[in-house]
Formats: structure tokens, C-alpha cells, sequence
């Protein structure tokens, strides 16, 4: 293809700090074309681009689009009209406009709304040394900060999707908003999924599964007391990956744990066509939610792409630089340390710094408070999948200055079989979801002998597991996520029942650590149903008196229920849908539930460790039915009492004790005598539903059988 120069006497080079100051170029600068490239009797003015910034970028006259790859021999801009499969213009990059391995061109008087664009990569095929460069494929831009064809959820054609980009226009307004960081010890973590938080009809938003839908809600959420929502993954997936009918009902990928552009936001969650704005509802939403005190963290999937491995798609990172952006053999297979087909080559330099990037931009543009790392081990590993002592990638994250006041929480675990909840490398800048608190804690709720002992220590900070580093707020404390069974199911089924998913059963958890309370599933008996009521109130009673940071999954409010299926990431139906109508059902549960939340943040002693003096009194101590016992808790023991004590300025002492009797039978206890006259208040007791605070007139009591009961020294 011929291009032709013109005279380039009016050209003006600008530097990225030139560029950076403002997409407003000061008035003494004008752009000029350098080439001319003819393209189906078209002419296209272009010049260098602006090599430092990735992606494609609106600037004054024209279009920068800078992409990177180590191994191409070429790479070709295409050109489509919105909507179209075929493109109407290819524009490849002339060779002196790369520098090193990164290709930038400018493209001048692009009207961003009327074109969408895609790249063409040419170079070596060699698959044992993990080369398979396409030119026939069109690649979707890594940097892409809007996908198209996924507007509407569930219409594209399983497998045939051709990924497109669209350049956004960055235009929102975020007003005066500020927000201060909330210390990460006061934060009470909501677990959501955006479309199936309010996708039934029982929801009553007006626009239902979608941000704008979530956005009605804050309110809802503002009254039952969290202060901050982990929004499932958001970026931009493709629902439709192993898309199959079982049953009458349509499989799809609906959790989103697959990306398919880290930069994206996922449209299908939009309530409005957002071209080349893509992103403002969403920016719209944690606007809504910062203004009422709430922050929004990202669940982020850096682990693995849905590329997938051998026999999966070909859209992207496999195009640019396989070898790279991949965990390969050396025969040129694909480690899959994230049990989804291929792991992302973390800690190589390029897949770093994209993360690194990618983070900020969430930050920066989106104003996002934190991240939640699925299968976060897969982080740490080397290039030839072994875990690393001190991760580049992880270190990096922990001392960026964009970053340095987001929340970072890790999965500490992988795929692959790597398990590092308390030895996860963290700089005291990572938190990690605490598996141990959830399965031990499970164990001692429902009565299982000999888990008083690990119980007593869950309660009161897993000291055991992060004390040695000095790591008071690393463990974030949960019962219930995404991934197992609701917080109802966990009281009303042995075992998994995910037949619906299509792999007869046979997928999912097996070590559920839940107990029906006598019946399997849905029961009319009120005995099984009180008792199931009753260890619901006791799970979330311990969790909020837990030292650490509580996290608890979105309806487990109000009794939501997945009907036994933990691994409900393929169901887009009432199985994951919350169910509104639960909530007027359950709305004692629901009160609960906001008076515990409330409960936690009156009492910083339940958050953090007050010391300062505390009268005699430890930070922590263990009771057996007679106050202050010594030595570890013997195994037949099901009674665990734990008091928090300490004083801070503002309140003077503060004591908590909290009583749990996994036991059949009621037991009679003693409360540890409080100095200076004060005496014991009953704050919670979860043998009723509703909660009436009583001073107590002696300091023995009666506790019921499975009962949880939380004492405040007055």
C-alpha cells in the first residue's frame, strides 16, 4: 500500500507530557498530517501517534490508537461502520511508526460515533514455542475501554462473536464528590451480583438487572446498614461462553468470571445505549453510592482470560503476543492453574504493567475503592507456574501511589492447589478472604465436636494465622459468598443439589459443612423452621462480634435461597435472582440482621484492639460456663465465650462478651465480674427474633440450646 508525504512544514512533534497536560491542546499547537494512506478510494490523513498511551484516545482532529506486541512483524488498524461484520477500511501502520515493539498512529478527522475498530496482527506461527500470529483474525484492542456486540444480554450467537472496540469519550462529571477513605476495619462488605441483585420482577426497580436497577436500591441498602458492595465481576464478559439448554432452562456464563477486556465495563448492564459513553451509568451508580456513604469494590479476574486453552477462542491476547500474556509448557500448552483453561502470565513484565495500568484506570476514571482478587495465588506464581516469594506484580500493587488508598483483598488460594490464607504476600497492604474462618466457623456453628478450640480463635481475630506478621485487619471474615451455599441453604441442605447445571452433579463443593436441621430442603414442620431461623441468626450474630472485616452475600438477609445449588454460575434465573418477596416473609430476619450491623459499629472494641488500659481487664479472653478459662478448649466442649475489652477516650471502657452454645441442651453460665460496679447488659439474644436490650440482675444466665447471646458492660 502507497504512502504518500506531504509537506510537513507546519508539523508540531508532541511529547506525552504535552498530550497529558489536557486533551485541550493549547491554541499556539496544531496537529498536521504527516502521510496520506489511500483505503477503498478513501484518503486518511495520518501522522506518529502519542506511543505512551495505550488504547485508542479521542484528541483534537482525530483518533491515537497505540497498541504494543514483541513478536508481530505488522500490525493493521480496521475499520468498521457500527454494526457491521465487514469492514469498510484497513489502515496498516507504517513501519517507521513503531518504536521498539509499540505501533501508534494518529488518525485524523475519525468522528469516534461512527466507526468501531478492531487490529490485524501479522507475524511468526509456531505453536510449540507458543507463536500462532493470525492475520486473518481480528484482535480486539487489550486496551479497550468499551466492547461492542454485547449490548444485549443473552442475543449473540454462542461462539461467534466478533469482538469490536469503540473509543469513549470521558466526559462525566463527578461534581464535588469526596469521599474519605473508610478505615478497612469499619467496613461491613455486601457481596452482590449487579444483574441478579435486582433482575425478578419482585425487585421493583424499573430497570431491572442493571446498574441504573442497583442504583434504586442504595436506599435498601443504605437502611440495612453495609457501608460497602463487592460488585461481581463487571468487566466486560462474554455471557454466552459454554451457553447450553438443560431442561428447559438457558445456561450461560452468568457469574462473568471469564473476561474478555479488563477495561470495559460489561454493557449488558447498562439501562441505556451508551455509545461512545459507555461506562457513565456506572459512574453514575458509585456516585450514588459514595454520596451515601458506601464504598464500590471490583471483583477482578486477572487470573485467566476467555480465550480459554487450545480449543478456545481466538479474540485477543492470543493474537498480540501469546507467549506472553499466557502461562505456556514448554511444548506450548496452556497451564490452567485457574480451572478455566489458561492462566494469565502475571508477573511477566507486559502482563504486569497491563495490570498495573488496568487498576489505575479504575481508580482514576471510575473512582473505585478497592479491588477483590479472584484466585489471587495465581498472582504470585513465576513464568514456569511456581509461587514466588515476593511477587512483582503483588509488591507493586501494594506500593503504588494510585493504588495507595484502595482496599486490595485477596483470594489467597488458586486453582491449581495452592492455599495461602495467612501466608499470602502482603506488604500489611493485602487482606484475604479468611477460607478458614468460613469452614471452621461452619463446623462449630453446627455443633460438630472438638471446633470450640478454633472457633474461640476465628472470633477473635485468627491471631493464630495472621498475628506472627502483625496483620490486625487481613482477614475479611465471611460465612456465605458467590461461590457455595446461601446463609438459608447453609441450614436446609446436607448436600448439594445442582443438578440444573447439566454435570449431574457432579460440579461444585462437596465439603459444604451445612446441616438441614432435620429436614432436606423446603419443609412445612415450624420446629425445623424455627431452629433454621434461629442458626441463621447465630451465623450472622458471630460474625458481626468477629474481630476482622465481615463480608456476607447479598438476600441472606431476608432468607434468600439457591434451592441447595452452590455453584450457581451458569443460572440466570430465580436460582441466582434475589427473591423480593422474601423479604416482607422474613422481614424479622431482615431486622436482625440491620440491629447486628448497627450492634458492630457502636462498639469499636468488636473492630479493633482499643488496649490504652482496659482496668485490669485483657484485650481478649476465653470463658468456658465459669469465666476465665484456662488452657485450650477441651473436645466435647460446644460452649465458646469470648469477651472483647478496652478503652478509647471518647466512651471510656468498652466490654463485650459474646456467648455461643452449639449445644442440644440450654446451659447455665457465668459472666466474668466487670469492674468499678458496672454491670452486665443483655444487648442480644438469638433465641428470639426481635431484640430487647435488659440489664441483667446477676451474672449467671440460662442459654439456650443453639443459641448465640452478646453481653455489653454498662
Amino acid at each position: 500500500m502507497e504512502i504518500n508525504r506531504p509537506n510537513p512544514m507546519d508539523a508540531h512533534t508532541l511529547n506525552k507530557s504535552d498530550m497529558l497536560a489536557s486533551m485541550k491542546l493549547p491554541s499556539n499547537i496544531h496537529l498536521v498530517p504527516l502521510d496520506f494512506i489511500e483505503c477503498n478510494g478513501a484518503t486518511y490523513s495520518i501522522r506518529p501517534g502519542f506511543y505512551e498511551i495505550n488504547g485508542a484516545t479521542a484528541i483534537p482532529g482525530g483518533v491515537n490508537f497505540t497498541v504494543h506486541s514483541n513478536g508481530a512483524t505488522g500490525v493493521t488498524l480496521v475499520l468498521f461502520r457500527p454494526g457491521e461484520d465487514a469492514p469498510y477500511c484497513e489502515l496498516p501502520f507504517p513501519e517507521h511508526y513503531k518504536i521498539g515493539n509499540v505501533y501508534s498512529m494518529i488518525v485524523f478527522k475519525l468522528d469516534i460515533t461512527g466507526f468501531e475498530y478492531a487490529y490485524r496482527v501479522d507475524g511468526p506461527y509456531d505453536p510449540k514455542k507458543g507463536l500462532i500470529f493470525d492475520k486473518s483474525k481480528c484482535l480486539l484492542d487489550p486496551y479497550a475501554k468499551a466492547v461492542t456486540g454485547q449490548r444485549e444480554w443473552g442475543e449473540s450467537q454462542p461462539g461467534m462473536q466478533q469482538y469490536k472496540a469503540r473509543v469513549v469519550k470521558d466526559d462525566f462529571d463527578w461534581g464535588d464528590l469526596h469521599q474519605k477513605p473508610l478505615p478497612i476495619e469499619d467496613m461491613v462488605i455486601y457481596e452482590l451480583h449487579v444483574r441478579g441483585f435486582t433482575k425478578d420482577k419482585s425487585s421493583g426497580v424499573a430497570h431491572p438487572g442493571t446498574f441504573e436497577g442497583l442504583r434504586e436500591k442504595i436506599p435498601y441498602l443504605k437502611e440495612l446498614g453495609v457501608n460497602a458492595v463487592e460488585l461481581m465481576p463487571i468487566f466486560e464478559f462474554d455471557e454466552m461462553q459454554d451457553y447450553r439448554e438443560y431442561e428447559g432452562n438457558k445456561l450461560y456464563n452468568y457469574w462473568g468470571y471469564s473476561t474478555v477486556c479488563f477495561f470495559a465495563p460489561n454493557t449488558s448492564y447498562t439501562a441505556s445505549t451508551e455509545h461512545n459513553r459507555e461506562g457513565n451509568e456506572l459512574k453514575n451508580l458509585i456516585r450514588e453510592f459514595k454520596k451515601n456513604g458506601i464504598e464500590v469494590y471490583l471483583d477482578v479476574v486477572f487470573n485467566h482470560t476467555a480465550e480459554g486453552n487450545e480449543q478456545g477462542p481466538f479474540f485477543s491476547f492470543k493474537g498480540f503476543d501469546n507467549n506472553i500474556y499466557y502461562l505456556l509448557t514448554p511444548d506450548g500448552y496452556y497451564f490452567n492453574f485457574s480451572g478455566c483453561g489458561n492462566t494469565l502470565n502475571c508477573n511477566h513484565p507486559i502482563v504486569h504493567q497491563m495490570i498495573l495500568d488496568c487498576l489505575r484506570y479504575w481508580v482514576t476514571a471510575y473512582r473505585v475503592d478497592g479491588f477483590r482478587f479472584d484466585l489471587a495465588s495465581i498472582l504470585g506464581r513465576n513464568e514456569d507456574g511456581s509461587p514466588m516469594d515476593k511477587p512483582p506484580l503483588l509488591q507493586s500493587l501494594a506500593f503504588d501511589p494510585i493504588l495507595g488508598g484502595v482496599k486490595l483483598i485477596a483470594e489467597a488460594w488458586d486453582a491449581g492447589g495452592l492455599y495461602q490464607v495467612g501466608s499470602f504476600p502482603s506488604w500489611n497492604r493485602w487482606a484475604e478472604w479468611n477460607g478458614k474462618y468460613r469452614d471452621e466457623m461452619r463446623c462449630f456453628i453446627k455443633g460438630d465436636p472438638g471446633t470450640s478450640q478454633t472457633a474461640a480463635l476465628r472470633i477473635a481475630g485468627s491471631q493464630d494465622i495472621y498475628g506472627a506478621h502483625n496483620r490486625s485487619n487481613a482477614s475479611v471474615n465471611f460465612l456465605t459468598c458467590h461461590d457455595g451455599f446461601t446463609m438459608y441453604d447453609l441450614f436446609a441442605y446436607n448436600d448439594k443439589h445442582n443438578e440444573g447445571n447439566n454435570w449431574n452433579n457432579t460440579d461444585g463443593c462437596w465439603n459444604n459443612y451445612s446441616w438441614n436441621c432435620g429436614a432436606e430442603g423446603e419443609t412445612d414442620n415450624p420446629e425445623v423452621n424455627a431452629l433454621r431461623e434461629r442458626m441463621i441468626r447465630n451465623s450472622f450474630a458471630l460474625l458481626m462480634c468477629s474481630r476482622g472485616i465481615p463480608m456476607f452475600l447479598a438476600g441472606d438477609e431476608f432468607c434468600n435461597t439457591q434451592f441447595g445449588n452452590n455453584n450457581a454460575y451458569c443460572q440466570d434465573n430465580i436460582i441466582s435472582w434475589l427473591d423480593w418477596t422474601l423479604l416482607e416473609k422474613h422481614r424479622d430476619m431482615f431486622d436482625f440482621f440491620q440491629y447486628m450491623i448497627r450492634f458492630r459499629k457502636n462498639h469499636r472494641v468488636l473492630r479493633s484492639n482499643l488496649s490504652g488500659g482496659a482496668q485490669g481487664l485483657p484485650d481478649v479472653s476465653y470463658h468456658g460456663v465459669k469465666p476465665w478459662h484456662q488452657g485450650p478448649f477441651d473436645s466435647n466442649e460446644h460452649y465458646v465465650g469470648v469477651m472483647f475489652a478496652g478503652f478509647q477516650r471518647e466512651t471510656g471502657l468498652e466490654v463485650v462478651y459474646v456467648a455461643a452454645n452449639t449445644y442440644w441442651e440450654a446451659l447455665t453460665v457465668t459472666l466474668p465480674e466487670l469492674p468499678n460496679s458496672r454491670r452486665w447488659e443483655l444487648a442480644a439474644n438469638t433465641w428470639e427474633a426481635k431484640q430487647t436490650p435488659q440489664i441483667m440482675e446477676s451474672r449467671d444466665f440460662l442459654i439456650g440450646p443453639r443459641s448465640v447471646m452478646v453481653f455489653v458492660g454498662k
